[in-house]
């Protein structure tokens, strides 16, 4: 009886496919993703129930520093679910829940949405636009920025601009506009984040997304010196428009 002789791979071939597999497997271990970090983050035990009066202040509590997810921010459109629309009441089920089942119960449960823009995660609604609206006019003030330090903390929680401006003005070291107290940040959104160790640059763009801002970066002379500017005002930018069963008392 005839029999089919088994098939021989060439040394060569199994070595390449070997190093494929384990460059696969690297890549895997490497490149975490953001729902395994918040996974490893542990709600304070007897957490059942997210509410408006608590969801961010938990959620806060149990994000911790990590290389992947290095900030988690509340969208001005989440920020309102619970605030003004009065429409965030999630429960968790698990017995020990992480800051990733948080999340889940949140998105599954309310109207808000999650997103990863690395290394942020953004809670957020469809009328927040999930890319800050950035104007670079001087590459020089750009470089600066971009050569300033690392902010090892940053909590805000439902915070305004008097209280972002003074961290950012020491962490940069440039004109950051509007100054305290001025009228111009009336019209900014409280700011909702808590961060570890961002750069500055990342710093500027969790502050804008927080607060729903642009952002301008220029240099001007002052007493002929060469000064850096960094303006923020309102993001004029209209996403969807929420929707409403009735008008929120």
């Amino acid at each position: 009886m005839n029999q089919t002789a088994p098939l021989r791979q060439p040394i060569g071939t199994l070595l390449v496919i070997g190093v494929i597999v384990l460059a696969s497997s690297f890549a895997l271990t490497a490149d975490e993703p953001w729902q395994a970090a918040l996974s490893r983050m542990p709600l304070e035990p007897g957490t059942h129930e997210l509410t408006r009066s608590n969801c961010v202040a938990v959620m806060f509590r149990a994000f911790r520093a990590d290389p992947v997810v290095k900030a988690l921010i509340f969208m001005p459109g989440a920020t309102d679910e619970m605030y003004m629309f009065h429409r965030v009441n999630a429960t968790l089920t698990n017995s020990s829940p992480s800051l990733m089942d948080a999340v889940a119960a949140l998105t599954n449960q309310t109207f808000i949405r999650v997103a990863f823009r690395p290394p942020f995660v953004l809670l957020h609604s469809g009328e927040d636009s999930l890319e800050p609206l950035i104007t670079v006019e001087s590459p020089k003030a750009l470089a600066h920025v971009k050569h300033a330090g690392i902010l090892p903390r940053l909590l805000s929680d439902d915070r305004d601009w008097d209280y972002i401006q003074p961290i950012l003005r020491r962490l940069i070291s440039a004109d950051i506009r509007p100054w305290l107290y001025s009228i111009d940040s009336w019209h900014f959104y409280r700011h909702s984040l808590s961060a570890w160790n961002l750069t500055a640059w990342e710093t500027l763009e969790a502050v804008s997304l927080a607060g729903k801002t642009t952002m301008t970066i220029r240099r001007n002379g002052i007493f002929s010196l060469p000064r850096d500017q960094i303006i923020f005002a309102p993001d004029r930018r209209v996403g969807e428009l929420p929707k409403l069963d009735k008008f929120p008392r």
